[in-house]
């Protein structure tokens, strides 16, 4: 008898059960059907993600300031993010602030002896509580926005409020900008589109600690999960053009006949070279007579006028 039956055989195959499935179909925020990718940016389903935008990275005094200060000025990253979210609000959609920040042991820090983490306690970057973890002057939220809770790591989705926030909003479009180009936007842009949203990172307002890394990022990796583009085209594109063809207000019926009727007038008044007051005074009277029944024909009324 074979050590390994075919029944055997059969039963040491993986076993997917229902939870494994519920669990990997849990991650996408969207079915493959309903994803949102290429979809049109419409503002009121419009959510700007801006990751940390704070002391430590963006203000003179921050520990990481210096080493980002190169990228964020020959962009002008800061004031062009300050505009575009201003603009975003102004068209009715979400601006989300997420921030990072750790307690002062570094305890709740998730993988502190790796890589950039590592640094992050090592140096007591983001400490909570402190003017660093803070947001920087240009960048403080207002009372509409969204300051998404929970972020140690460096994606910006992985135990934090995000996700919940923009279904709850019923974003569809996500646009991130932040710190760093190619490390926590790069890893926040990455999961959104696995999950299935229409994902525009914004070159120009992203920072890091090299033009070199910053431009491998938004010329090469940015273009492969997201639509990358300037502040200023995606601004263009916050414009409705429903809003800029829909057609003027129509005055009431009897506004539109009085406004015809001066017209008539004032086009008599030029034809005669009469004063337009005294062509509205001979052409029509003030009050229509009580018994009248019957409009006159323009056309008479203007020979009725040259008579005059």
């Amino acid at each position: 008898m074979p050590f390994f039956s075919s029944k055997v055989a059969k039963s040491n195959k993986p076993k997917v059960t229902e939870s494994a499935t519920a669990a990997r179909a849990a991650f996408s925020t969207f079915s493959a059907a309903d994803a949102k990718g290429g979809c049109e940016v419409v503002p009121e389903r419009t959510a700007m993600i801006c990751i940390e935008y704070q002391n430590e990275f963006a203000t003179p005094g921050g520990k990481l300031h210096d080493a980002v200060k190169g990228v964020m000025e020959s962009a002008d990253m800061l004031a062009k993010t300050a505009a575009t979210v201003a603009a975003l609000r102004s068209a009715g959609g979400v601006v989300m602030h997420v921030p990072i920040m750790f307690k002062a042991d570094a305890s709740d820090n998730p993988n502190k002896k790796l890589g950039i983490l590592a640094g992050c306690a090592n140096d007591s970057l983001f400490t909570e509580g402190t003017w660093n973890s803070e947001f920087c002057e240009q960048m403080k939220p207002l009372a509409d926005d969204i300051v998404v809770k929970g972020k140690k790591g460096l994606d910006a989705f992985p135990n934090t409020t995000l996700e919940a926030e923009l279904v709850a909003k019923g974003i569809e479009t996500v646009v991130l900008c932040g710190f760093l180009t190619n490390c926590c936007v790069e890893s926040t842009m990455r999961t959104a589109c696995e999950k299935g949203f229409n994902v525009v990172t914004l070159t120009d307002c992203c920072a890091t600690t090299s033009a070199e890394g910053h431009a491998a990022a938004t010329g090469g990796t940015f273009g492969m999960f997201s639509t990358p583009m300037t502040a200023s085209d995606f601004q263009a594109k916050l414009s409705s053009p429903a809003a800029e063809a829909a057609p003027a207000v129509e005055a009431p019926a009897a506004e539109a006949a009085a406004l015809v009727d001066k017209a008539v007038q004032l086009a008599i008044a030029e034809a005669r070279e009469v004063p337009p007051a005294e062509a509205v005074a001979k052409t029509v009277p003030a009050t229509e007579p009580a018994g009248a029944t019957e409009e006159v024909p323009a056309a008479e009324a203007v020979d009725a006028a040259g008579a005059a």
